[in-house]
């Protein structure tokens, strides 16, 4: 880990944000379209109640892969780019 400049723990902050958003939005669509079948057919009492479980539990999956998936790809990305720093100049 180390010491990280202000910049990167800016640019860190700024992309937990972005994972945060945007898993909140994927999350949101995918609850709706799962859970578009109770409204779509009047489902009501257990069979209702069954698919806004699944709908809820598949949205939480969704939520919780993207926010991880951008993390990782952000903290793989960043060490790329501080191991191979500076060797890109000519004269380097």
């Amino acid at each position: 880990m180390g010491n990280r400049t202000q910049a990167q723990r800016d640019a860190m902050t700024v992309e937990i944000g972005y994972a945060l958003v945007t898993g909140v939005f994927l999350a949101a669509g995918v609850f709706v379209l799962c859970a578009a079948p109770v409204l779509v057919l009047d489902l009501a009492g257990g069979a209702a109640r069954g698919v806004l479980v699944v709908a809820a539990t598949v949205a939480g999956l969704a939520f919780m892969t993207r926010v991880t998936r951008v993390l990782w790809r952000f903290g793989n990305g960043h060490r790329v780019r501080a191991a191979g720093a500076g060797r890109d100049r000519p004269g380097s």
